[in-house]
């Protein structure tokens, strides 16, 4: 398991785990607690909405990783419900100098995807603790 590099205290919260961060690729594992379920007994919207975002974070900061990120729009859908360990894939599509354009896919445990994501994401000057 990698490191995003930077405390994030919501993913440790929600036990986000880094599995690939390298050359515009992204790959994070997670597998909702009891208290991240709907009342379908399924991961929670939110939940699933968070883990793509990260994933596209971090699949924005892969080619360079002392870089900060801010979501600045996404826009989710949502095919089916999420079950089970979910594994959630990012890509970066587009970079320019400041921003950042993402795509990202939440996968059951049997492969099906469950939802996907696009993101604009802001790029600035390397992390540091004041500006988090």
């Amino acid at each position: 398991m990698k490191s995003f590099g930077v405390e994030i205290p919501f993913v440790s919260h929600l036990g986000f785990t880094l599995h690939r961060m390298e050359d515009g690729e992204s790959e994070l594992r997670y597998e909702a607690k009891p208290e991240h379920l709907n009342s379908f007994a399924v991961t929670h919207g939110g939940a699933s909405m968070t883990l793509l975002d990260v994933t596209m974070a971090t699949a924005a900061r892969s080619v360079t990783p002392d870089m900060g990120v801010v979501t600045i729009e996404m826009k989710t859908s949502f095919m089916q419900p999420a079950r089970g360990p979910l594994v959630a894939k990012g890509r970066l599509i587009h970079r320019t100098a400041t921003m950042a354009f993402t795509e990202g896919t939440v996968y059951d445990a049997q492969g099906k995807v469950c939802c996907h994501a696009l993101s604009l994401i802001h790029i600035s000057e390397p992390t540091r603790p004041e500006r988090i």
